[in-house]
């Protein structure tokens, strides 16, 4: 296996230290050329001196020096900014580009990384939420590859690999149910920052932990599948599985179903994609049948987890509507987070932006740029109003 150049988005972040720990088990066959965080520059720093990037680029600017000083002794190039590293992930040497950055600020350079021919390993689900039907037909037309990272995902993804001329009849994304699997509205209604970031199987930043315990998360991934394997909205469809071994599960138009299994870790899903088309032998902990006698599974609470029922909605909407939903839920999330609005209530804001946003059918880029802009400024307006 010819070793692989590496750029990864936001190595600070869960995704990203994952990915170097994979990097830093199989160097051999892994080079990292560009490590970028937004604000976190101690680690930024401790990244850079032990994996020796050509490039290091910190989102913020007012950290440049910082950076710059940590690295002078060093043959590490610091940039800073977004327009910084959107020009960086062109850079000619890059053959995989990882996009683990936190929501909305993936879109940019994922393009840039396209347009340049970079095959991506797709972390960033909000990059395809937002603009899917742009994402699929630019990687289409530079023949770039979309492998996903996300556990779900990738094990549809696995489970398609040899099976190009077998068309799907339907993929059943798996949800963990999250902290608050079984409970109802009354109990909801008063749970804590706290309560909420204690998932059950999965470690991962506070962002996508309290996009899991509100089913967003999977709200999000059903939208991001419809574009990944180019489904219709009928073909997805959610079942909580709560001991999180069956990642996801393909039915084909026989009626046979192939599912992936393993024990949670985000490493393998990382691992699969930055290794693609080949499986890197590790010597992670191996899933026992016997330690799991009882997989199973159960109907997603859409009444009580609206917002998955609002994520189904807006694929069916379209257009800019999945980006009014990104949106308004980051601006909730970080709010909830911040102790300023409680649980139950981010869906109250969700859909109050989905029915006041101008929708648009057929958004440009530019488009979306200032719906996320129009829709976070309401967002925010409907928290301070509350």
């Amino acid at each position: 296996m010819k070793q692989k150049v590496i750029a990864i988005l936001g190595s600070t972040g869960s995704i990203g230290t994952q990915a170097l720990e994979v990097i830093r088990q199989n160097a051999e066959q892994f080079r990292v050329c560009i490590l970028t965080a937004q604000s976190n520059s101690k680690l930024l720093i401790q990244q850079a001196l032990e994996f020796k990037p050509a490039y290091v680029v910190i989102g913020d600017e007012t950290k440049c020096s910082e950076v710059e000083n940590a690295l002078k002794s060093f043959n590490i190039k610091v940039l800073c900014g977004m327009d910084e590293l959107c020009d960086v992930v062109t850079d000619p040497n890059i053959d995989i580009v990882l996009t683990a950055l936190v929501g909305f600020a993936g879109l940019k350079p994922t393009i840039a990384a396209i347009k340049a021919g970079k095959d991506i390993a797709l972390a960033n689900k909000e990059t395809l939420v937002v603009a899917g039907e742009m994402i699929t037909q630019l990687a289409e037309n530079h023949k770039v590859k979309i492998l996903p990272v996300d556990s779900e995902h990738s094990a549809i993804f696995q489970c398609l690999v040899g099976e190009e001329n077998n068309p799907i009849e339907k993929i059943y994304l798996t949800a963990s149910g999250g902290p608050f699997l079984g409970k109802g509205g009354d109990f909801l209604a008063s749970v804590t920052k706290t309560e909420a970031l204690k998932h059950p199987n999965w470690i991962m930043g506070a962002k996508i932990t309290i996009d899991s315990a509100s089913l967003m998360n999977k709200g999000l991934e059903v939208i991001e599948a419809k574009w990944l394997f180019n489904l219709e909205i009928s073909q997805i469809d959610v079942i909580v599985h709560p001991q999180s071994i069956v990642h996801s599960i393909v039915q084909f138009q026989d009626g046979s179903m192939k599912a992936q299994l393993g024990l949670p870790d985000m490493k393998l899903p990382i691992q699969y994609a930055l290794g693609y088309p080949n499986r890197i032998k590790n010597e992670y902990p191996r899933f026992n049948f016997l330690n799991y006698p009882n997989l199973t599974f159960e109907q997603a609470d859409k009444k009580t987890f609206r917002n998955l029922a609002l994520a189904f909605e807006a694929l069916e909407s379209g257009g800019n509507t999945p980006c009014v939903i990104n949106a308004a839920n980051e601006v909730v999330v970080a709010e909830f987070l911040n102790n300023r609005i409680g649980f139950l209530q981010m869906s109250d804001v969700i859909e109050d932006c989905m029915n006041k946003i101008t929708f648009l059918q057929n958004p440009s880029l530019e488009d979306y740029l200032e719906t996320d802009r129009e829709t976070r400024i309401y967002a925010q307006e409907l928290v301070t109003n509350r």
